[in-house]
């Protein structure tokens, strides 16, 4: 771990295999200290990546496993930590999900391409160092027409480091 809780890095554990993400704790602390509580007490676990686009991004963090679930480690929402350094200006980009401004949850993407019409809109908290070849292989699952891969493909655990 880090300051306050925050951790350096952290290993999604993944069906598909281990997906290693680097955290931007100083940038985006109260973003990063959510997701390493829900990292570090299962919140995470077993839960699915419930929507997967090609050329876009893979979607997980539900615990509900349809998109419209999960909360925050403070219960409800919390403000977006938008950084000018960290942009979605590359593949695997780590960002919060949500519905609008302030309404982060427990729900992030990883990015397969840049996507940079995301900037100021979702919060980029972590950047993928290892296990880029795991979310290619989630990205390339097949899909049903809601998005959602045929096959489950599930986060293990987290581990904060």
């Amino acid at each position: 771990g880090g300051e306050g809780g925050l951790g350096h890095t952290a290993v999604l554990r993944t069906s598909e295999g281990d997906v290693h993400v680097k955290l931007f704790g100083a940038e985006c602390p109260r973003t990063v200290e959510n997701f390493c509580g829900h990292g570090r007490s299962g919140y995470y676990d077993g839960t699915i990546f419930h929507r997967v686009i090609k050329g876009f991004m893979v979607q997980c963090g539900d615990p509900l496993g349809d998109g419209t679930g999960g909360e925050s480690i403070w219960g409800g929402e919390f403000e977006d930590e938008f950084v000018r350094g960290l942009r979605h200006d590359r593949p695997f980009t780590v960002s919060m999900a949500n519905a609008g401004p302030g309404t982060n949850g427990s729900q992030f993407f990883i990015t397969t391409v840049p996507t940079p019409w995301l900037d100021n809109k979702h919060t980029v908290f972590g950047r993928v160092v290892k296990g880029m070849d795991v979310c290619m292989a989630i990205e390339a699952s097949q899909v049903d027409a809601l998005d959602r891969p045929l096959k489950e493909i599930k986060i293990l655990s987290v581990d904060v480091l």
